[in-house]
């Protein structure tokens, strides 16, 4: 029988749908890091909220865990990829709080707009400062929403409840899902420019750290209001300080600060600001919800192998599994790596198989792809809600299969259409299984992705490469591998660089300024 170790406060419920599933378990909330470690490589899995932190010691004493739950979306708290290193499944409930969330964020406005916890303790204290707390009305003012998903998509729908008006950016927001949303759909700029109030949905990645910073506010109107129960990372907090100090901003309310626990900041007891402590997910509902599923989410996996909203592992049947392993790998890297070069709302995407993957249960393959191209603006991304995500956003999504062969035994082609151009991405297997891209934007090249990566389009003119090696070698940066291709003698080329170390910003600056360079990125994998 499997056992589960529940290690954070959780409904009994979870713990009733294990045993129900034939599942040993055991509820010991409140462990410390010491206590945890002692005692984790007695179970199969774990189930947590965000109190437990599973770091690589914790994993290196989980000689038989399987599985880790998080009831909730953030992972925050999981080393994702150490437990993918120790071969640990990581799992999520990504729907279970969106409602919960988004009604927190529409609290914040209105006790922001009419200052009500200000006003609550002024009151207690039995000052009757009726003409010290003059508010804003809602109505008719324009809400800007950063981040336009599954939370995002339902605070705008409440927003228009109350006669605003919304506006929103989100990289992946189309056109039609706007209209669906009945928002307006603007770029940051033009965002920070119009709104009254900003409310933050978006994960926090490498592209929305910080994106609201000092920059940001010199955007905005004076007197907007910023509401944030997203992640604490995404405002600059001392920035923040600044702006409400000078008066560019009339008041903030947070649910999310960039360390947490936080028992010190730099905004707290600010009199313009409303702060609560991580509480977007804190109603009896939301707590029920994550905490059945994934026990439901767990019991499966543990009991017959079933995959469902894993972060590291593609949701697919144990038959299948065998097969399309290698491939997955492949389709994976092919969408992240159009996903890191794509800036633009997606509008169509089209997969392509060919040859001996056209053979196969492609479905699986498919949600690979969509599951790379949208991860890097997105968390919590998996193989199970990214084709969810992608319908919800009106993207267009098509799966052809051809039974010829081409140039290639296998051949997977990824063709993507955003609202100002159309990219393509190619990869095969290589003999031993490894993955290979052999053709970007109708380049043909062939290139094993690695780590650390540079993207580069360029003019094909003599001497480029010698100055793409001579930059590199100065800043310390090591080739490991070099692709090259373009399509016309002269006329645009296209190189991918693998290198040993992470790319620094002031160097790909560098890169962006050498002669005959169209275009360059830092890529991961």
């Amino acid at each position: 029988m499997p056992k589960v170790l529940i290690s954070d406060k959780m409904s009994p419920l979870a713990e009733q749908t294990f045993k129900e599933a034939g599942v040993e378990v055991d509820y010991k909330p409140g462990m410390t890091k010491e206590e945890l470690a002692a005692v984790i490589g007695e179970y199969d899995g774990l189930a947590i909220r965000s109190s437990t932190k599973v770091t690589p010691t914790i994993l290196a004493a989980a000689k038989n865990l399987k599985v880790i739950g998080r009831a909730g979306i953030g992972v925050d708290n999981v080393d994702v990829p150490a437990a993918t290193n120790a071969g640990v499944v990581v799992m999520n409930t990504p729907f279970g709080n969106s409602i919960t969330t988004a009604e927190h964020a529409i609290a914040l406005m209105l006790a922001l707009a009419r200052e009500i916890p200000q006003a609550n303790a002024s009151t207690h204290a039995g000052k009757w400062e009726k003409s010290g707390f003059m508010g804003v009305e809602l109505t008719g003012k324009t809400l800007g929403l950063i981040g336009a998903g599954n939370i995002g998509s339902i605070v705008a729908d409440r927003a228009q409840g109350l006669k605003m008006k919304v506006v929103a950016f989100d990289p992946f927001l189309s056109a039609e899902r706007a209209a669906d949303l009945g928002v307006a759909k603007v770029e940051l700029d033009e965002l920070f420019k119009r709104a009254d109030f900003i409310t933050l949905h978006t994960p926090l990645t490498d592209q929305t750290r910080g994106i609201i910073g000092k920059a940001s506010f010199e955007k905005m109107k004076k007197g907007v209001r910023i509401i944030n129960c997203a992640r604490g990372g995404l405002i600059d907090e001392e920035a923040l300080k600044d702006a409400l100090d000078s008066g560019k901003v009339a008041g903030a309310a947070l649910d999310v600060f960039a360390v947490e626990p936080a028992e010190a900041n730099a905004l707290f007891n600010h009199p313009k600001v409303i702060c609560t402590p991580h509480l977007g997910a804190s109603t009896t509902e939301a707590q029920v919800n994550v905490a059945l599923q994934v026990a439901e989410q767990m019991a499966e996996y543990l009991m017959t192998g079933g995959v469902t909203n894993a972060l590291n592992m593609p949701s697919v049947s144990a038959e299948d599994a065998p097969k399309l392993k290698p491939y997955m790998a492949l389709a994976g890297q092919i969408g992240s790596f159009a996903g890191q070069l794509t800036e633009h709302g997606l509008k169509k995407i089209t997969v392509e198989y060919e040859g001996h993957v056209a053979e196969l249960n492609t479905k699986p393959l498919t949600a690979a792809v969509l599951q790379g191209l949208l991860s890097p603006l997105m968390s919590s991304v998996n193989m199970v809600n990214a084709p969810v995500i992608a319908k919800e956003r009106n993207i267009d999504v098509t799966e052809t299969k051809h039974d010829r062969e081409g140039d290639y035994q296998t051949l997977i082609k990824l063709t993507v259409e955003t609202e100002h151009q159309t990219r393509t991405v190619s990869g095969t297997l290589f003999a031993n299984g490894a993955p290979r891209i052999v053709e970007v934007n109708g380049v043909r090249m062939e290139a094993e992705l690695a780590p650390n990566m540079l993207y580069v389009i360029n003019n094909d003119k003599p001497g480029f490469i010698g100055a793409l090696g001579t930059l590199l070698g100065h800043n310390g940066v090591n080739i490991a591998t070099f692709a090259l291709g373009r399509r016309v003698e002269g006329e645009e080329a296209v190189c991918l660089v693998a290198v040993d170390q992470p790319i620094k910003d002031i160097v790909l600056d560098q890169l962006t300024a050498l002669a005959h360079v169209r275009q360059a990125k830092k890529l991961s994998f």
